[in-house]
């Protein structure tokens, strides 16, 4: 299988990527794409010809497949997705957090509040007590504090 990402662009830099790929790269003003993360690997560079945009990489709410055909009948799954790469406008403001709260289609606005059921409450010390109870078990041993 491929590696995939989903690069979502804003409508003017969007025209820009599509006259270079469909023009011969020689009467094109904009001969060069370059995209460039830096250390933390989440903010980055998008570069299209002379003009610099910010990046940032980010998780989508679940995971997307990819596929391609090549008779228009048959579909071969090439990719399973779960990042986007959102490039901004210069005076745009940066996501604050690493998930993207929305999918790619507007039926998936909010996915991850409205589709997917909340991490429950749960005690820290609980949830070791009842490992700790489950591994003693598993060994040969009996819980501790068990009542009938």
């Amino acid at each position: 299988m491929e590696e995939q990402f989903i690069l979502r662009v804003p409508p003017s830099i969007a025209e820009r990527i599509e006259r270079l790929l469909n023009e011969n790269s020689s009467s094109s003003e904009d001969k060069s794409l370059d995209l460039s993360f830096s250390e933390d690997g989440r903010s980055g560079t998008f570069v299209i010809g002379n003009d610099h945009f910010p990046a940032s990489l980010l998780d989508l709410p679940c995971v997307l497949e990819s596929y391609k055909t090549y008779d228009d009948s048959v579909l071969i799954k090439t990719a399973d997705i779960g990042q986007m790469i959102m490039v901004r406008e210069e005076g745009d403001t940066a996501p604050d957090v690493v998930e993207y709260r929305h999918g790619l289609t507007p039926p998936m606005r909010d996915a991850r509040k409205r589709r997917f059921r909340r991490e429950p409450d749960l005690n820290p010390e609980l949830v070791r007590r009842v490992e700790r109870d489950l591994l003693n078990i598993m060994a040969g041993g009996t819980a501790e504090n068990f009542t009938c």
